[in-house]
């Protein structure tokens, strides 16, 4: 092995410290003060490794390594942020194996024709403002006015007025965008986040694509009334038609085919009191696929659904994509690399769909892009049951070593 585990082990322990919610699983929002203090640490040890840091107009740190040519760049890396009560490894291992790879090109005085980039990147879960890849986003370009504004956090504050406060200035996010010109090659690792490598005993998953995500936000809007003196026939109950509509959106995917899913992963209920029908309840649906028709067709039926219920029980709704991202296919030519080098290595391996989003799936619209699975204890993930066994992460971290060496051609 070429890395050491113990390295990575300790940081992965240390940026499990900062956290909102000790004791109940890693929340890590961005742009505050537990975003504050990963963000220094990473940048000391990027800085420990002799890479020049500095952190993009979106809030990315990247750390730089110069080879014989200044551009395109190879780049490695993941994202930092968490989930609400998540867990230790999801994006942070991306983010360690991006740094150990960095010591060990030092240590050794490894030169190479192309400069090297590796990237810490924020509010790829969307925990915060809803608006899940941003980082990867604004590298591509995909980060509008209208989203900096209107995206907002559970207090009201918005992506831009977050922004500000922190030290970014949300009016040059154009500046990050990164010119496809300027890019070699992309790659991620991660934890599975499912049960499949564990299962069938793999060391690594080479993943081949990517499925498209699609968020919606459904409003349903019925009449708050007194729950003591509303007759049953006279209520128009927002939560009622919201539980019936959701029953649906489980049957849509399950009748869809392809591997569709589809989950409503948050609920709120307004006025919210025993003792008051539901005027209104807001809810969101996670539409997942590798077809971008089958999508399409399960938020159709959900909208019939809704607008055949509103209309027949004297209600109304709204029902707002807030993103959506279509299906990917990786870099054919990067798997190959990949799985030679896995051959060449002796591990076992898999090639695999990914049911998860992650930065690659935007960063494969800019440049040639790779990820590559460890395995996830139990396949729990966004849980703080989270665990990958740290030499698992060493292996899935010497084989992007391997591969971006070639794609960086050591001199």
């Amino acid at each position: 092995m070429f890395t050491q585990v113990e390295r990575i082990k300790k940081d992965i322990e240390k940026l499990s410290e900062f956290n909102s919610t000790p004791g109940k699983g890693l929340t890590r929002f961005s742009f505050t003060k537990e975003d504050r203090e990963a963000r220094e640490y990473i940048k000391e040890r990027m800085k420990e490794a002799s890479l020049s840091v500095y952190e993009d107009p979106a809030g990315n740190i990247v750390g730089r390594r110069n080879g014989a040519n200044n551009t395109p760049v190879v780049m490695i890396g993941s994202h930092f942020d968490s989930v609400k009560n998540g867990g230790n490894f999801d994006g942070v291992a991306g983010v360690v194996a991006g740094l150990e790879i960095a010591r060990f090109l030092n240590e050794k005085n490894i030169k190479t024709k192309y400069s090297m980039e590796f990237i810490a990147m924020v509010e790829e879960e969307g925990g915060r403002f809803g608006g899940t890849l941003f980082g990867s986003r604004a590298m591509a370009g995909k980060v509008s006015k209208d989203e900096l504004e209107h995206f907002r956090d559970k207090n009201g504050i918005s992506v831009a007025e977050a922004m500000q406060k922190f030290g970014f200035d949300s009016a040059n996010i154009s500046k990050a965008y990164r010119d496809p010109k300027t890019l070699k090659a992309f790659f991620e690792l991660h934890i599975e986040q499912g049960p499949l490598l564990e299962a069938e005993q793999k060391d690594v998953g080479i993943v081949n694509a990517i499925v498209g995500i699609n968020w919606y936000e459904v409003e349903v809007i019925g009449r708050p009334d007194h729950a003591g003196t509303t007759p049953m026939n006279m209520r128009a109950d927002a939560l009622v038609l919201s539980s019936s509509v959701i029953q649906a959106v489980n049957s849509l995917a399950e009748e869809s085919g392809e591997g569709a899913v589809a989950t409503v992963g948050e609920m709120k209920v307004f006025p919210g009191a025993t003792n008051i029908v539901p005027g209104n309840v807001l809810f969101t649906v996670d539409i997942r696929c590798q077809n971008a028709n089958v999508i399409k067709d399960i938020a159709r039926g959900i909208n019939k659904i809704l607008e055949e219920k509103c209309r027949n029980q004297g209600l109304s709704y709204k029902m707002v994509n807030k993103v959506s991202i279509p299906p990917v296919k990786l870099s054919e030519h990067l798997i190959r690399i990949l799985t030679l080098k896995s051959k060449k290595m002796g591990l076992n391996y898999r090639q695999m769909v990914s049911g998860a989003g992650h930065d690659t799936m935007i960063m494969a619209k800019v440049t040639d892009a790779a990820l590559v699975f460890v395995p996830s204890k139990n396949g729990r993930s966004h849980c703080p049951e989270e665990w990958t066994d740290y030499e698992q992460i060493q292996k899935g971290t010497e084989l992007v070593l391997a591969a971006v060496l070639d794609i960086a051609e050591v001199l």
